[in-house]
Parts: C-alpha cells; sequence; structure tokens
C-alpha cells in the first residue's frame, strides 16, 4: 500500500507561484509512475502532469505546458508541481496519484494510489 498527502496549495494572485508537494508513504515509489491531477466542482478529474521513475515527463499541453514543472525526488519519496504563472482558470483541487505501473499514463483510471487532495485558489 501507498499513502499519499499533498501540501502547499493555498489562495494566490493571479500571476504567482505555488509549488505543491506529494509525500509518499508505505513503501518507496521510486519505481512508479507519479502523477497530478486537479478537478473542480461539476467537472472530471483532469491529468495535469506525470512522471516517471526516470525523470521523464508528459504535460496536459494545453493548460499549463510552459507554466508547470513536475519534479521528483526519489530520495525523499517526493513529488512536486512548480506551478508558475497561475491563472483563475488553475483554480481547483489538486491530487497526487501513483501509478503501480512506471509507464507513462495520463488515464486517470491507470493510478492506482490517491492523494486527498490540496485546494489551490487563484484570484484574479
Amino acid at each position: 500500500q501507498v499513502q499519499l498527502v499533498e501540501s502547499g496549495g493555498g489562495l494566490v494572485q493571479a500571476g504567482d507561484s505555488l509549488r505543491l508537494s506529494c509525500a509518499a508513504s508505505g513503501r518507496t515509489v521510486s519505481r512508479n509512475l507519479m502523477g497530478w491531477f486537479r478537478q473542480v466542482p461539476g467537472k472530471e478529474r483532469e491529468f495535469v502532469a506525470a512522471i516517471n521513475w526516470g525523470g521523464g515527463t508528459t504535460y496536459d499541453v494545453d493548460s499549463v505546458k510552459g507554466r508547470f514543472t513536475i519534479s521528483r525526488d526519489n530520495a525523499k519519496n517526493t513529488v512536486y508541481l512548480q506551478m508558475n504563472s497561475l491563472k483563475p482558470e488553475d483554480t481547483a483541487v489538486y491530487y497526487c496519484a501513483a501509478r503501480s505501473s512506471y509507464t507513462i499514463s495520463t488515464m486517470r483510471a491507470s493510478y492506482d494510489y490517491w492523494g486527498q487532495g490540496t485546494q489551490v485558489t487563484v484570484s484574479s
């Protein structure tokens, strides 16, 4: 079993930055694909970014590429999401997820473990 705990969310203004952290416990996730998703009320949880064990990354191009950066510190069993130039449309609950497989996936259903989420609110 893997437990994931997100932190770092908050209320910021448009143009500000935030760094989200996701600390994993239970067992190492160094070989897992790790991802970030986000969800607003009434909408589906959507993919934001993912990183494999070797540091290979993929992003939702339309919404966040060029502004968000996913990274991981395997020694700390932690994944990060650096969010720059935040926009009001980035407002959502952000979830960290881990996939048992190490292959890249953007599909929510392919992730096996989820954190409880952290709220990010961007005011205009």
